[in-house]
């Protein structure tokens, strides 16, 4: 048995040559070396074929490692081409891209069908408890009265009598056989000669389904919903598509949103933040009281663990933040100026009162006291 050319032989191209010089080469010796080209020409055959083992090796990457490493000692690289028809089917993008057609024939092939999206509108607090929403999707959906064959209900579509079902014809140009769409079929290997009078040979009609939606609590805008087969029909037997059910959330008056955390402002008085007291704040499931510790400051944050939102994928509830906001009488009468005065007076923290203290303390120490 003859021995095995090299393979970057085969293809006349450098060990180092990219894949796309790889892939060029391989067209230029499919082109020079095709049967239809050299009919009758056992050598020629022989070349093709060898081209296409030759190229299915270089062209993957694992494959091709193997090879400049042990070369055909290397073993099996793969089934190998046992008629040019294999090399046609394996290699259809070639032909397609540099002879304008498809190799492959048969009739039409299994299609998913489209996926659909559905904007949704929530407001902030079905959002953050979650809810059952009915939804009113448009689509497209298999014709009831012909389950989908287009066919007048008792008929079925007949066998193209001129592809016989492929769904392609070939036709000699040149030295080529290219196939395409049969014109009598349009491509789906049947005709339907009595149309379903309902969807008027189509196979689908248009229609309103209704889908009840449960939406998870703590979904935000952006959020979406994978609904599997409620797209649209598939064609020739392929699987519907998805819907995609988008949320948008709209905002609340009353609470602020950070990730899963919620944000609320508290409003208290001067003496509330000076004094302490007790309030209550908001929640998603009614008021609530916090504690305000004496001298609070404006602006001072609060946290309520657990308060917050929950988490869609069902880990920990996020917080709820409760940001001060201290409210300052815009007018006082005399008696309430009269104790803030005194209240100045005897202020401790105030600066000067400081300033006061030191040097008194630094002038008792100097008279010995």
């Amino acid at each position: 048995m003859a021995s095995k050319r090299d393979y970057y032989e085969v293809l006349g191209v450098a060990r180092d040559a990219s894949e796309e010089e790889i892939k060029k080469a391989y067209r230029k010796q499919a082109f020079e070396f095709h049967p239809d080209r050299n009919p009758g020409d056992a050598e020629a055959e022989d070349r093709f074929k060898e081209a296409a083992e030759a190229y299915e090796v270089l062209r993957d990457a694992q494959k091709r490692a193997r090879y400049d490493r042990f070369g055909h000692q290397a073993g099996d690289y793969g089934p190998g081409f046992s008629s040019s028809e294999d090399i046609f089917s394996t290699f259809s993008d070639i032909f397609g891209e540099f002879f304008g057609f498809s190799a492959r024939g048969g009739g039409p092939r299994p299609t998913a069908g489209a996926d659909l999206r559905y904007n949704l509108k929530l407001s902030f607090r079905d959002a953050a408890k979650g809810s059952e929403v009915t939804l009113k999707i448009p689509r497209k959906a298999n014709c009831p009265e012909c389950g989908g064959s287009g066919a007048r209900p008792g008929t079925k579509p007949e066998t193209c009598p001129h592809c016989r079902g492929a769904g392609q014809v070939q036709q000699s140009q040149g030295f080529f056989r290219i196939s395409m769409p049969c014109p009598g079929c349009k491509g789906e290997g049947s005709i339907i000669k009595e149309p379903c009078p309902r969807c008027l040979g189509q196979g689908v009609i248009q229609e309103t389904r209704e889908l009840k939606v449960r939406v998870p609590a703590g979904v935000d805008t952006g959020s979406r919903l994978r609904l599997r087969g409620e797209g649209e029909p598939g064609m020739f037997g392929g699987p519907a598509g998805d819907l995609y059910v988008v949320m948008y959330v709209e905002e609340d008056k009353t609470f602020r949103r950070q990730g899963q955390d919620l944000v609320v402002t508290a409003e208290i008085s001067f003496i509330q933040a000076i004094l302490g007291d007790r309030i209550e704040v908001p929640t998603l499931d009614g008021p609530a009281p916090m504690d305000i510790p004496k001298g609070t400051q404006p602006g001072e944050v609060f946290q309520l663990r657990g308060l917050g939102l929950p988490h869609v994928s069902g880990g920990m509830t996020g917080d709820l933040l409760v940001e001060v906001e201290v409210r300052m009488p815009r007018k006082i009468n005399a008696r309430q100026e009269e104790l803030l005065r005194e209240f100045e007076r005897v202020e401790e923290d105030k600066p000067l009162n400081k300033v006061k203290k030191f040097f008194d303390k630094a002038a008792k120490k100097v008279a010995g006291e």
